[in-house]
């Protein structure tokens, strides 16, 4: 049988999460330069010269792959040389230029609704995925915000505030957001800029936490907090707890003199009993029932990392506090734009993050990073890839519009300053302008990509 290593699944995964973002980001140039009357000569995914063997004409346009596999364009007709951008464009074409439909015939309005085409193009595309997952297959819900252990020693600098909580308290609020599930409540304190603001139910001021919004300590952050949920049985597996007589629906109420009040706690206990015999009250169809049982020295998981180790064991499956929500075509509407207007804002933040010094330019990532990332969303399933492609897309579409020349958001301030000054910037400053831009994207994709490098050798 041929298997597939870890490296070919994260550049497979890699082509097949970028490739139909750029596809969809230059189809909405191409489709708005087009409806708007501008003669568009190439269509093209991967940038440089053309792949003859891989490209064909239909009409005006030549259609096709470019040599160097990264991003991709539309060359449209213009009144002016190109220079280097247009050698990134596959150079002359030796097509006929229509006079009346270059690009700089068009009003300011016209030329601004194609170059924002491609970034309302990506939006909508993730808007898409969101909405159509949330409408068929649903999305998993934990609809608790309840803390039931803090592991102290775990918590990151900055969050030591998170200690003082004690088990059964009720997080509702991050940086003044409510919560009602803890997927939100996690994404919350993962994604919020610093300080973070947590209220709890019930106390009078919040939990102050000045956590950098960096990978690092935000994963150790969330990693370090378990939900409170019953100790509900679900099921149970060969062992103490069938000997003994315990059922699935039997809810842990003690164990010997301790009242349980969560799984955690609950777990916790029969892991530091192995070999010691137990009382365990249970609550049984409105009844409190007793059963006696000695867990067994098996190894067992860890709770928090998950490593196995020897500890109690009863043989018991806790009923999950997950829910699976399905929502109606109007509600996954609204799940669909929530979700696109929450990861928006998360990129948005990392953007000021940056700026402000709150995140290490470090945690700059290319496209090593995203095939890792890729490649580990396709080891999880369809759901994980196609959830990493819509949160790509949004990413795709705010980037593209910083004002850096050669990106949509340099183009738009061209157009700017057009309308300001009621006419263009002369050719010989927008050469170097353009030639400025396409240094200081040549340059961040090399740091980024170093930045790649040196994590790999980091892990």
């Amino acid at each position: 049988m041929l298997s597939i290593g870890p490296t070919a699944v994260s550049v497979l995964a890699f082509i097949v999460v970028i490739g139909p973002l750029i596809f969809v980001h230059e189809l909405g140039h191409f489709a708005a330069a087009k409806a708007l009357k501008v003669q568009v000569i190439r269509f093209a995914l991967g940038i440089g010269p053309a792949i003859k063997s891989l490209s064909f004409r239909v009409g005006e346009t030549e259609y096709g792959l470019s040599w160097l596999p990264i991003g991709g364009y539309v060359s449209m007709a213009t009144m002016e040389e190109q220079g280097a951008a247009g050698s990134l464009e596959g150079g002359p074409t030796g097509v006929q230029i229509d006079p009346e439909r270059v690009f700089e015939k068009r009003p300011i309005w016209a030329r601004a609704i194609i170059l924002l085409a491609g970034v309302t193009m990506n939006a909508l595309f993730a808007f898409a995925i969101f909405t159509t997952v949330a409408a068929t297959t649903g999305v998993d819900r934990t609809p608790v915000t309840r803390i039931d252990t803090v592991w102290t020693s775990e918590l990151p600098a900055g969050a030591q505030a998170l200690g003082d909580l004690h088990r059964g308290e009720r997080i509702t609020s991050v940086n003044g957001a409510p919560v009602t599930n803890w997927e939100d409540m996690i994404e919350r304190l993962a994604t919020s800029s610093s300080p973070l603001e947590v209220e709890v139910e019930g106390r009078p001021a919040p939990l102050v936490l000045t956590v950098p919004l960096e990978e690092a300590p935000r994963k150790a952050l969330v990693e370090a907090i378990a939900a409170s949920f019953p100790a509900v049985i679900r099921e149970t597996l060969a062992g103490p707890a069938r000997r003994a007589g315990l059922q699935a629906g039997d809810t842990m109420v003690a164990v010997n003199a301790t009242t349980v009040s969560s799984w955690y706690q609950f777990s916790g206990i029969i892991r530091s009993s192995a070999g010691i015999p137990v009382t365990l009250t249970v609550r049984r169809a409105g009844q409190s029932l007793t059963f006696a049982a000695t867990p067994e020295l098996r190894p067992m998981p860890d709770l928090r990392t998950g490593k196995e180790s020897p500890a109690g064991y009863l043989g018991i499956v806790p009923a999950s506090p997950v829910i699976h929500v399905r929502f109606s075509l109007w509600g996954a509407v609204h799940e669909g734009a929530r979700r696109t207007g929450r990861v928006s804002g998360q990129v948005l933040g990392a953007l000021k993050g940056l700026v402000t010094g709150q995140i290490s330019v470090r945690e700059l990532g290319g496209p090593i990073r995203i095939g890792q990332v890729s490649g580990e969303a396709a080891r999880l399933g369809i759901g994980a890839l196609v959830g990493l492609m819509a949160v790509l897309s949004v990413n795709l579409a705010i980037l593209n519009l910083l004002p850096i020349p050669v990106l949509d958001g340099g183009g738009l301030l061209l157009l700017l300053a057009e309308l300001v000054r009621r006419r263009p910037l002369s050719l010989e400053l927008r050469t170097r302008i353009t030639n400025a831009g396409l240094i200081v994207v040549a340059a961040l994709m090399l740091f980024a990509i170093s930045n790649d490098v040196f994590g790999l050798f980091r892990r």
